[in-house]
């Protein structure tokens, strides 16, 4: 065999592993971007613990594959990138932000898709996933609706207590 085919497989590998590790992986097409905007999102990603890498389609679409995955092949087409995530949403929170927050990206950065839990997601499932706060926003909801309760409480006998008879 030849040593591209042997490189080609190595590469295929790697993103097997990428993907299997990772709760989310999110597809976008990154066209016209520029090199400073690329090195502002990949810090971005960087920070959430994502990993932003640009893949040959062909390669990924084999990974898909071989990982028994075939919900991919309309969106492996094109300049693509993928973020392979540790969570669920981060991903596509961060493109929904970054877009959001430098208007010029929306036409350079639009998420294809996403695979989640391993199920396929379409770009609308993306831009719903974008809206979940992330699980650190969640649990400080909900610790503050277990403890609500309790101060009212408190705050009750408080008065009760004050109160001269």
């Amino acid at each position: 065999m030849s040593a591209n085919f042997e490189a080609k497989k190595a590469v295929v590998e790697e993103i097997k592993a990428k993907i299997s590790e990772s709760k989310s992986v999110v597809l976008a097409t990154y066209d016209r971007l520029t090199v400073a905007e690329v090195t502002t999102l990949r810090g971005k990603f960087r920070d959430a613990s994502c990993e932003y890498k640009v893949y040959k389609n062909t390669l990924v679409r084999k990974a898909f594959e071989e990982l028994g995955v075939t919900a991919f092949d309309a969106d492996l087409n094109g300049a693509t990138a993928f973020v392979f995530c540790p969570d669920e949403t981060s991903g596509c929170a961060i493109i929904a932000k970054a877009v959001k927050e430098t208007p010029a990206l929306a036409d350079k950065l639009v998420p294809k898709s996403a695979y989640v839990g391993g199920a396929y997601v379409d770009a609308a499932g993306v831009k719903k996933l974008a809206a979940i706060p992330s699980r650190e926003v969640l649990l400080a909801k909900m610790v503050g609706c277990l403890q609500a309760p309790i101060a009212n409480l408190a705050y009750v006998m408080n008065a009760i207590a004050g109160q001269k008879s």
